[in-house]
């Protein structure tokens, strides 16, 4: 398996070449989710610029309570601040990129796509109320295929998470049992199954374990030559996890009237769209202690808007439309300053 995909790690050593040197250190921290992108960035950048970010891929939850303690230039989350909280926090946010979150499954003579679930069956399995792969609720969505009588060992995220926040919020809106019993959040009291950190904890879990079903962003899956299952989308249609369904999903997003580009893209309507949809966002403080290390990480961020597009694609992103990225821009150069009111962002 891919060491970039399966580690929680630096993504690479803030560096200075020559006179260019800068003494800041930039430095991130959070989501797990975008990790494959950001590294794919980092490196590309660094081999441009001479520059490139030091990145702790730790969650979400982590990455929030970095950005408010000051102890990283940016922090890293797939559930986003709302406005109250951000304005609390003295916090700006902007998503980066977005992508699919998937089910993949470890089962004997079942290959990527041949297994359907539906949006009630899923909650089923991770409540614990369907223990084995060949009961009713599955074989009914599954009429051609041949299934084991084998135990399901659900696995799920140990750390605070913005892709189980994105999952339990696509699993409450499908489930009234589990919106009831267990809820949506960064971290939930699970009902059954296995921990394990981070996507890539998860994705090393169930590649590892006979009989296993999980959920991690699609890069994951993709590089690791995970087998992933179909879904039924809010629309009944059957969707496979593909460039084209997140952006379908992705498509009903309205980032211009979003107070804090508060978005969620879970059980999005539309024949084609992915039902587990979600952006990934960075968070860094208006009124930044090392004014230097945050104007350089805008620097980067700006870099792959601008360079990144054809990267995330080829891991399955989908990098953000133009007319976002304007925006977000523009709530860079109002709203990230220095102590005396400059602004950090000075490109275009």
């Amino acid at each position: 398996m891919s060491k970039i995909l399966l580690r929680s790690a630096v993504v690479a050593a803030f560096v200075g070449v020559g006179s260019a040197a800068i003494a800041a250190d930039v430095s991130g921290a959070g989501a797990t989710f975008p990790y494959p992108i950001y590294a794919k960035w980092a490196d590309s950048y660094k081999k441009e610029t001479g520059f490139g970010l030091n990145y702790q891929s730790i969650g979400s939850g982590g990455g929030i309570k970095q950005i408010k303690a000051n102890t990283v230039t940016f922090g890293a989350t797939d559930a986003p601040l709302k406005a109250d909280e951000l304005e609390k926090a003295g916090l700006v946010q902007w998503p980066q990129v977005m992508g699919g979150i998937v089910p993949v499954v470890n089962l004997d003579g079942v290959s990527a796509g041949d297994i359907v679930i539906d949006g009630p069956t899923f909650a089923k399995i991770f409540l614990g109320e369907i223990k084995v792969w060949n009961d009713p609720a599955i074989a009914k969505l599954n009429p051609a295929v041949k299934l084991p009588e084998t135990a399901i060992l659900v696995v799920h995220r140990s750390d605070g998470s913005g892709t189980t926040f994105n999952f339990t919020d696509y699993l409450s809106k499908v489930s009234a049992d589990w919106k009831s019993k267990v809820g949506s959040a960064t971290a939930v009291e699970w009902p059954t199954g296995l921990a394990a950190k981070g996507n890539e904890g998860v994705a090393n879990t169930v590649a590892n374990t006979k009989g296993s079903i999980g959920y991690v962003e699609y890069a994951y899956a993709k590089q690791n030559k995970m087998t992933y299952a179909k879904l039924v989308n809010h629309d009944g249609k059957t969707v496979a996890p593909t460039m084209e369904s997140f952006q379908a999903a992705a498509a009903n997003a309205d980032w211009a009237n979003s107070p804090g580009y508060y978005q969620i893209l879970t059980n999005e309507p539309g024949a084609d769209s992915w039902p587990i949809t979600a952006a990934t966002f960075i968070l860094v403080q208006k009124q930044p202690v090392d004014a230097v290390a945050t104007g350089e990480a805008l620097k980067f961020f700006a870099w792959a808007f601008a360079n990144g597009a054809k990267e995330a694609e080829a891991l399955d992103y989908i990098p953000m439309p133009d007319n976002v990225i304007g925006l977000i821009k523009k709530t860079w150069a109002a709203d990230i300053k220095t102590a005396d009111g400059k602004s950090l962002f000075v490109g275009n």
